[in-house]
């Protein structure tokens, strides 16, 4: 039942998608060619290794370096437009039915200059214009970064809290350089997110311990945890999860890529299923992993050793855990569940088929 044709067929949500980490190879050689880039832009192949990962060892640095060359690419409004409008269309195109794109107004503004309210704009009409093209529901999380000053941070969070109540920006998070920055200097953003109704996520656990996880639910009111993998190495990190019901948002290649886990084999995300762990699949960065959702998917079954079950509650798990009023939760669990129904059903059907054809 299982083949890759099936998998992608199942529809999907994705709750931790990088905009910047999402952008089609084929668009970025154009743009690179038309404003001469200093990129290697003969062909696709040339440019591949600087924003993919490739024969790259594992590495968290190697990877975060990736996001510095795809920044030179935001040229104009134009191309702004363009690229939200595909990474919308992409993940539509692998049966992404709910998507929770994550962004950062400084990234796309910065090299040109822009104004980063201007350049929000940009990006929320494209990428409304791309959800209603390819009926995707789509919301936006904005992104502060670890390893930007902290002035900034404010700048760009207030873009989120002037925006809340349009209800196409649901979300804070904070990413960038987990290693070298702390996320305490972040706290008091991150509480004043909370207190006006924002969803949280914080990236913690991927690169370092367990203890950054419990800081980001203690100290910044964390909702969800971008990846939180190193969590199993703590039982009471794990109970404080399991306690506040905060979803890990698990991202299988790019766990392995950034050295976050050895191998595959290794991935934790069995385990947290298995202890009722609140757990959700997601793609990270489709461009720079080389992959889409269908593929983790694959990779879960294939690799993991997970069933269709455990996908299904995986994808239920993501709406209940959404940064969305409650209403549309209950509206998007009776889509999913009427599409994925219980592993016993879908056996009784398939038997009830079989004998039909006898």
């Amino acid at each position: 039942m299982l083949t890759y044709k099936n998998l992608k067929a199942m529809p999907k949500v994705d709750l931790h998608r990088h905009f910047e980490g999402s952008l089609r190879l084929e668009t970025l050689l154009e743009i690179a060619r038309q404003y001469e880039l200093d990129v290697p832009h003969g062909n696709i192949e040339q440019l591949r290794p600087l924003v993919q990962v490739t024969n790259d060892p594992p590495n968290a640095h190697t990877f975060l370096a990736k996001f510095e060359v795809l920044r030179l690419f935001y040229r104009s409004p134009e191309i702004i437009r363009r690229l939200a409008y595909e990474v919308v269309a992409d993940a539509a195109n692998d049966n992404v039915h709910y998507l929770e794109l994550r962004f950062s107004p400084q990234a796309i503004s910065r090299y040109q200059g822009y104004d980063m309210n201007e350049a929000t704009e940009w990006f929320i009409e494209a990428v409304q214009e791309a959800s209603r093209d390819f009926g995707i529901e789509v919301r936006l999380i904005i992104t502060l970064v670890r390893h930007d000053p902290i002035e900034q941070a404010r700048e760009v969070a207030e873009i989120a809290f002037d925006r809340f109540s349009q209800g196409v920006i649901v979300g804070l998070d904070l990413a960038g350089d987990e290693i070298n920055h702390s996320q305490m200097p972040f706290s008091e953003l991150f509480l004043e997110a909370k207190k006006i109704g924002l969803g949280v996520t914080i990236h913690a656990g991927e690169w370092t311990g367990a203890e950054t996880v419990r800081t980001a639910i203690e100290n910044l009111g964390a909702d969800r945890i971008g990846h939180g993998v190193n969590i199993v190495t703590d039982s009471k990190v794990i109970q404080l999860v399991r306690q506040k019901n905060v979803a890990l948002e698990v991202c299988l290649t790019s766990n392995q890529q950034t050295g976050s886990v050895k191998t595959l084999h290794n991935h934790p995300v069995k385990d947290f299923l298995q202890m009722d762990v609140p757990v959700t699949l997601n793609t990270d960065d489709p461009t720079i992993s080389n992959i889409v959702l269908t593929d983790e998917y694959q990779l879960a079954i294939g690799t993991i050793g997970l069933k269709y079950e455990d996908l299904r509650t995986m994808t239920l798990t993501s709406i209940q855990t959404a940064f969305i009023p409650k209403k549309e939760k209950e509206r998007l669990t009776r889509h999913f569940e009427r599409l994925l129904p219980p592993a016993a059903s879908v056996m009784a059907q398939l038997q009830k088929q079989e004998a039909l054809q006898k």
